[in-house]
């Protein structure tokens, strides 16, 4: 919801957005007393701000009654809010969480649905202005539904996964046996690049930012950015 303000207001691209919730997956890996310091979740909200936000974006609360408790059943939101959320998942810039399974551990991966390779570079090159983000790809093995890769053993965790080709098309009744899947990540030992750690908080590289990569002693670095939030200063 906040994502959906911050487009109508500086007209951010459907790139920007993929960018923005890039940084914000890393920001709380790499940054996380920080991130839980300056997240605010529905919890946080008062009684006033909760009914403000129900009012805005939900259209109805299905109820339902189990035993003696009413419980929510189902959240309706408006369509003037779902449906550019759906075009934009559509299209492959708002990622989704799988459950998945690393060793004897299970977690999750954040996958998205195709780009094509100049979106993938321009945005691994607009991330690489705060973060030593790495690239590597991977072979999915279709019938058994798993990858063959080790990050555990280097601390590197994985930022988003997302298919190389549109195999919705390209392969529509699953008859492929290997896709082919593009992987960016971040190493533990990487640190953020610029000092002013607010920069990954309140703005996001734009795009004359490609190709603009800075060394981990550089000090304090000017990009060209554009506002996540807006503040009184």
């Amino acid at each position: 919801m906040q994502t959906t303000n911050e487009t109508e207001e500086i007209n951010f691209t459907p790139r920007d957005i993929l960018l923005k919730r890039d940084i914000d997956y890393i920001n709380k890996l790499k940054l996380e007393d920080e991130y839980k310091r300056r997240t605010k979740t529905w919890k946080d909200y008062t009684r006033a701000e909760k009914a403000d936000l129900i009012m805005r974006f939900v259209d109805n609360i299905e109820l339902a009654i189990i035993g003696q408790v009413v419980v929510v059943k189902q959240v309706n939101f408006r369509e003037s809010m779902c449906k550019p959320f759906q075009d934009l998942y559509d299209n492959g810039y708002i990622d989704i969480h799988k459950p998945t399974i690393f060793g004897n551990v299970v977690g999750s991966l954040r996958f998205s649905n195709y780009l094509n390779p100049e979106e993938v570079s321009e945005v691994i090159l607009r991330l690489q202005n705060y973060y030593d983000v790495g690239y590597t790809e991977a072979t999915y093995y279709v019938e058994d539904q798993v990858f063959y890769f080790n990050f555990v053993q280097d601390n590197s965790a994985i930022v988003r996964v997302f298919p190389l080709e549109d195999y919705y098309k390209l392969d529509p009744d699953n008859k492929m046996k290997t896709y082919q899947f593009g992987i960016i990540y971040i190493r533990e030992e990487d640190k953020f690049q610029i000092e002013n750690i607010d920069a990954a908080f309140d703005y996001i590289p734009d795009e004359s930012s490609v190709g603009l990569i800075y060394p981990k002693n550089c000090g304090t670095v000017k990009l060209g950015v554009k506002p996540v939030k807006f503040a009184d200063k």
